[in-house]
């Protein structure tokens, strides 16, 4: 079992920048597929961002792609989300989600998340 905690978030205007991070309790994050949620108030959860267990497979939703990048250190047990020229419609709770030994899409296919972390876009 593993325990995520994401941290990062804050206040930021339009155009600018935030990195969140991801730590991972234990010693077997290589074998988890990570992946970034994000919920806005009064809106479904919604995926950001995965990258395999090596980082070899990335996939972006296409709504942050060419401005976030998602990335990972195993050896810090440790996953990052590089978020550039924000907007607005940016603003949510960010989760990092993990599952071990298998690819994942939707939510409902990751067996741990994190406790959120709340990114604000002022426009």
């Amino acid at each position: 079992q593993v325990q995520l905690v994401e941290s990062g978030g804050g206040l930021v205007q339009a155009g600018g920048s935030l990195r969140l991070s991801c730590a991972a309790s234990g010693r077997t994050f290589s074998s988890y597929f990570m992946g970034w949620f994000r919920q806005a108030p009064g809106k479904e959860r919604e995926f950001v961002a995965s990258i395999s267990w090596s980082g070899g497979s990335i996939r972006y939703a296409d709504s942050v792609k060419g401005r976030f990048t998602i990335s990972r250190d195993n050896a810090k047990n440790t996953m990052y989300l590089q978020m550039n020229s924000l907007k607005a419609e940016d603003t949510a709770v960010y989760y990092c989600a993990g599952t071990i030994l298998k690819r994942a899409g939707i939510p409902t296919e990751y067996d741990y998340w994190g406790q959120g972390t709340q990114v604000t876009v002022s426009s």
